[in-house]
């Protein structure tokens, strides 16, 4: 019992001080898995802690429970309108992207590690997947927003890409064992088991999870719990029939959290807690498991491949994905910096190792330096390149409260509370005579403590907190109208779209006589829709900028593919930027 009350305390201390010094990293920007592997590797041998860990084999059990859940939360948040706008290119990043990093990375680190090129290969199928786990963590820290199809990308290219080096990286540990110089049609079948047993499976079990929610009548708190437990279940069981399991948890998620099932804000809620658990736990127990002492012995080569990995591979791979896609360079550019290592290529790093590689323990270390290089380098960069590349836009004003109805024909309804802020455009307005947007209704206003019906709450206040009565759909025109989020001054929404809401079918000629501007004689008789589609020559997403003479078309608002609002800017806003 005493070195059970051990353990659980040195679980207990180490979880607190990582999550003591996530509040140091928000301070110096410091990304937040880093802090958490930092505080591992000073819990363990080599550090003040003391700790002995080497068991690898409970290193990828937990590793790989965990970065389970972490996909699950992932795919909950992960919005369908953004497959319409990124599955296709997301979709050649994590195969085809992911096999050119391989051979890139693994032909020099051949030879910078003087490796077979077997062995070389190896160790780029290791390190060649982007981590969901410090994709989703780093995107969506200090609130930071960005285009629709860069973040959406990233998002489900790191969701997916999994299997492809979980794939290549088994592969070639049968080769090495076997002395085969040259993969055959077992890779081939292994890899279309894999996506496959993965797609149905999560396709699949999302519906059926969504079905059950909706129809078993359980406790509030159980309805998170019945997700969990069924993403789990459908991981372990693709897994085990071959299949990518890790896919298949990540679209069960995109499915539920689509479908908005009952106590979808509280399921929402409870794995996105979850997810941070998983998170420091993995990390804080991957860096239990890395020897510093070794790290440095072999640091020159491992930082030889990381650059390499960083400078060449990556950027190769994304630009040859990308090309029939359309990408702007600047997205392009981002997306390949983004292609941040954490938890996976570690975890990975451990099949040759439990397969008894020769060069097994020399592939750790290169795999952990690796991800400590990508996490300290490009994770605490990204918001500063994301403002240089100017892929912000701003951000979604939130509601401070939400409350979902449990009723079967609710239909998406929820009770939303907005705390009114000083700009906000409701301000001063009477709380009973309110425009709101589709069939929003104001239910109730909390005063100085007091709650208030609409009728006797007279004109509205910043600080008064407004209960409104909404479906899901019209939550983001609400947000608009009655919160201001605090943004930079290069994000506020008037200097980014302009002065100007046009519609998107507007006539472009009708712009166009406004100011004096003369027109192409090919897109004279456009709508603006036409136009920016025409020019962009791409899925359109909000921020997406088009120049013509003196002005400056802003895509503001998409539904379901179409522009529907069109920011126009003018010369002395485009003179302002930062």
């Amino acid at each position: 019992m005493d070195a059970i009350n051990q353990f659980v305390l040195a679980g207990a201390v180490l979880l607190l001080l990582a999550i003591l010094a996530s509040a140091l990293s928000y301070r110096i920007g410091m990304p937040l898995l880093l802090v958490f592997l930092a505080v591992g590797m000073l819990a363990g041998e080599d550090g003040p802690g003391g700790i002995h860990f080497d068991d690898s084999g409970i290193a990828y059990t937990v590793g790989s429970v965990a970065l389970a859940i972490i996909l699950l939360a992932g795919g909950l948040n992960t919005r369908a309108e953004s497959f319409r706008t990124s599955l296709r290119p997301a979709a050649v990043l994590a195969t085809l992207g992911v096999v050119i990093t391989c051979v890139v990375t693994g032909l020099f680190a051949a030879w910078v590690l003087d490796f077979g090129w077997l062995e070389g290969m190896l160790v780029g199928a290791v390190v060649g997947s982007t981590d969901a786990a410090a994709v989703f963590a780093l995107l969506h820290a200090k609130g930071l927003a960005l285009k629709e199809r860069v973040a959406a990308t990233l998002e489900i290219e790191s969701g997916s890409n999994d299997p492809m080096a979980a794939l290549l990286t088994i592969a070639l540990i049968e080769l090495i064992l076997a002395g085969s110089a040259a993969p055959g049609w077992a890779t081939l079948v292994l890899l279309v088991r894999q996506m496959g047993l993965g797609l149905l499976a999560g396709l699949g079990g999302g519906r059926l999870l969504v079905w059950l929610t909706n129809r078993l009548p359980l406790e509030r708190g159980m309805y998170p719990m019945l997700i969990l437990a069924g993403g789990l279940l459908l991981y372990s069981l693709t897994t085990v029939l071959g299949g990518s399991g890790f896919l298949a948890i990540y679209l069960a998620g995109v499915v539920v959290g689509n479908r908005g099932p009952r106590e979808s804000g509280n399921i929402l809620q409870v794995h996105d807690g979850l997810a941070w658990l998983a998170q420091i736990t993995m990390f804080l127990m991957l860096g239990l498991l890395a020897t510093p002492s070794d790290l440095v012995q072999h640091a020159p080569a491992a930082l030889a491949i990381a650059l390499v990995l960083m400078f060449v591979a990556r950027p190769f791979a994304v630009w040859l994905c990308l090309l029939p896609f359309h990408f702007p360079r600047q997205e392009q550019a981002f997306i390949s910096w983004v292609g941040l290592r954490g938890a996976v290529p570690i975890i990975l790093s451990l099949f040759p190792l439990l397969a008894g590689i020769p060069e097994a323990a020399l592939i750790l270390d290169v795999a952990f330096f690796v991800v400590l290089i990508s996490l300290t380098v490009q994770g605490w960069t990204i918001p500063v390149l994301a403002r240089v590349l100017r892929l912000q836009v701003p951000p979604a004003p939130e509601p401070t409260e939400r409350h979902d109805l449990a009723a079967s024909d609710a239909a998406g309804r929820a009770f939303f509370g907005y705390r009114l802020t000083e700009h906000a455009p409701l301000v001063g307005q009477d709380a009973c005579a309110l425009h709101l947007p589709g069939t929003a209704r104001p239910v109730a206003v909390l005063r100085n403590g007091e709650a208030l019906a609409p009728e006797s709450a007279g004109r509205l206040a910043a600080g008064d907190v407004l209960y409104v009565l909404a479906r899901q759909a019209d939550s983001a025109a609400l947000g608009d109208l009655l919160v201001t989020p605090a943004a930079p001054a290069y994000l506020d929404k008037r200097q980014f779209y302009g002065d100007f809401v046009l519609r998107g079918d507007a006539q472009l000629e009708a712009v166009a006589a406004q100011y004096d501007l003369p027109l192409p004689r090919d897109v004279a008789g456009l709508t603006l829709e036409s136009f920016l589609a025409t020019k962009l020559r791409r899925q359109p997403v909000a921020g997406d900028r088009v120049r013509l003479g003196r002005l400056e078309f802003v895509v503001r608002a998409v539904v379901e593919g179409r522009i529907t609002q069109v920011g126009l800017r003018i010369p002395t806003h485009l003179d302002a930027e930062p």
